[in-house]
């Protein structure tokens, strides 16, 4: 009988240790997840104070979008320097760009900087709008429909909430031009700051992710020499 005490006081002992370990788990796994809408609201209004940034953009397959890469620094006041892969008649060409004010400066893989507007680049893709808070990402979240929060992972390193959400056409084209419809879209959000950290949109063809990093780092953007 003292042996079969022993042996069950084990298992208790045992079946204890393991309640006491899953109860205490750090990470805050199973713990519930912020509501979706909750996540988007509160990253539009982080992404309405963002004074500068750092996004890349990139189609992968092909999705109906004339602009199938692009990589940059923008500033609140609509400043924006980088560069963009553009398809032109089935030609990939890569431009560089300044934007400065109302006058872009670009050029080729060849030759010197010229001059177009700023409403001239818009008709082929204008990277400011992304911190416009009339038609970028923060109106972007704002209109989102069905948000619903996924899971707590961690991007890069950084922890974020995975959210999908119909994002709007309308506002998605002021940013990619050429997307023709709704998207059923992944968001992933900084649990930090609620700040964007990534979308992924996908459609017919393929799909297109846009990240954003280096948030309110200084940017200045300077004219070319001429």
């Amino acid at each position: 009988m003292p042996a079969r005490r022993i042996v069950l006081a084990a298992v208790l002992a045992a079946l204890s240790l393991v309640t006491a370990c899953s109860g205490g788990d750090a990470s805050g796994a199973g713990a519930a997840l912020p509501a979706g809408a909750e996540l988007v609201g509160k990253s539009a209004e982080a992404m309405r104070a963002v004074k500068t940034v750092a996004f890349t953009m990139e189609a992968e397959g092909t999705p109906p979008v004339q602009v199938k890469k692009a990589e940059g620094r923008l500033s609140g006041t609509g400043d924006a320097d980088g560069t963009v892969q553009v398809d032109l008649l089935g030609s990939l060409q890569e431009i560089s760009f300044i934007l400065i004010g109302e006058t872009v400066h670009f050029k080729g893989v060849t030759g010197g900087y010229q001059r177009m507007t700023r409403s001239q680049l818009a008709s082929i893709y204008d990277p400011s709008a992304l911190l416009n808070p009339e038609k970028g990402v923060a109106q972007l979240l704002t209109s989102a429909l069905n948000a619903k929060t996924e899971a707590a992972e961690k991007l890069d390193g950084t922890d974020a909430y995975r959210v999908s959400a119909t994002l709007s056409q309308q506002v998605l084209a002021t940013m990619v031009p050429g997307i023709g419809q709704s998207v059923d879209g992944t968001l992933w959000i900084d649990r930090a700051t609620g700040r964007l950290l990534k979308a992924d949109l996908p459609m017919t063809g393929g799909k297109v992710v846009v990240a954003f990093r280096d948030y309110d780092l200084p940017v200045q953007v300077t004219a070319p020499a001429e």
